[in-house]
């Protein structure tokens, strides 16, 4: 018998804050999901707070009403991520991103998320930012 999807989500401010919900909505949610590798597991972790920390920290537009939700998935063959922010659009090219050298002091957080997860994509759906991310269960 397959075990039925585990679904989970979440509203909130693009706000420092923020982080903590996402953390505990990622407590809430790998019970239900099932046996994964400790790997996949912390790489898809990585990879999904990496992602909430640039919205926190790079979304453009007006701060006090910019908000996200994200989004969790998991079934028999994958884990998936879908946050939706209402920010301007990102200034940046995913295929460009690479590791900031060592005597960078940021940089490194879409490098994290890419090398962690099996896909990271960015598009823009009207006035939303969707980040989707996706690991293979393994």
């Amino acid at each position: 018998m397959t075990e039925p999807a585990a679904r989970r989500s979440l509203e909130t401010a693009v706000a420092p804050e923020s982080l903590d919900a996402v953390f505990d909505l990622l407590a809430q949610w790998w019970p239900e999901v099932g046996e994964v590798p400790a790997v996949t597991r912390l790489g898809f972790e990585t990879a999904v707070i990496e992602i909430a920390g640039n919205i926190v920290e790079h979304s453009r537009g007006d701060a006090a009403a910019r908000r996200f939700t994200l989004e969790l998935f998991a079934d028999a063959e994958v884990l998936a991520a879908t946050f939706r922010d209402d920010g301007d659009p990102p200034l940046l090219d995913l295929d460009a991103v690479r590791m900031a050298d060592e005597d960078e002091v940021s940089g490194r957080g879409l490098a994290l998320a890419s090398a962690t997860v099996d896909d990271v994509a960015l598009r823009r759906d009207g006035d939303r930012n969707v980040w989707t991310l996706e690991s293979k269960r393994r």
